[in-house]
């Protein structure tokens, strides 16, 4: 019963939202194209539940091409390849507005596990597999208790401890601690990766 509540919600909510919002995506599109070329719409395979691959979609935040230019998939706060409206999305989580479609179509829901690079599919081992039981979220437990500050075992722990924990009222408790996460840009950047990206990144021609 809690999935079917669950995915009633998520379609009939994406869909109000994707209407609400889009003459605002609108506009955002606009300036993306304006302040840097590429696409406006960033996809990427990641890991859905249960292991099904599917595309998620952002807006784009960085260069065209930035994963194949530095370091990569890896990224600090001053990393050069984001774009200067990029810097303004990703301080509001504004970039992952176009994941409202990932929900709409079912490869995603609202709260769950964020979605992985597929790259890490196989390198779980039976136990982390758990956290592909459930849909990946736009927003999860792990975002709302370090996100980006956690090192990669302490979000996969927080994801797994989720998934034995479903509830309608965690789910509302983690949409309620996502406001606040989001008003105050809390955990965008690890600062791990700062003087690896700055290296690289003065490296590459």
């Amino acid at each position: 019963m809690y999935l079917i509540i669950k995915r009633i919600i998520d379609f009939l909510f994406s869909l109000f939202l994707i209407i609400l919002l889009f003459p605002s995506m609108i506009i955002i599109a606009i300036l993306i194209k304006l302040d840097s070329k590429g696409p406006i719409i960033f996809k990427q395979p990641r890991i859905g539940k249960n292991g099904v691959i599917f595309k998620v979609w952002k807006f784009r935040t960085m260069v065209d091409n930035a994963e194949k230019i530095g370091t990569g998939l890896t990224t600090a706060e001053n990393d050069p390849r984001i774009t200067r409206i990029g810097k303004i999305l990703r301080k509001t989580s504004i970039d992952e507005l176009p994941q409202l479609i990932n929900v709409l179509k079912g490869d995603m829901s609202f709260i769950g596990p964020r979605p992985a690079p597929v790259i890490h599919l196989e390198r779980y081992n039976q136990v982390e597999k758990n956290r592909l039981k459930v849909l990946p979220g736009i927003t999860g437990w792990a975002q709302v208790n370090g996100r980006n500050k956690l090192t990669w075992p302490e979000r996969i722990e927080k994801d797994i401890w989720y998934v034995n924990n479903v509830s309608i009222w965690i789910d509302l408790k983690i949409l309620a601690k996502t406001v606040k996460v989001v008003l105050l840009s809390e955990g965008i950047y690890s600062g791990r990766n700062d003087e690896k990206v700055r290296a690289k990144n003065h490296n590459t021609p």
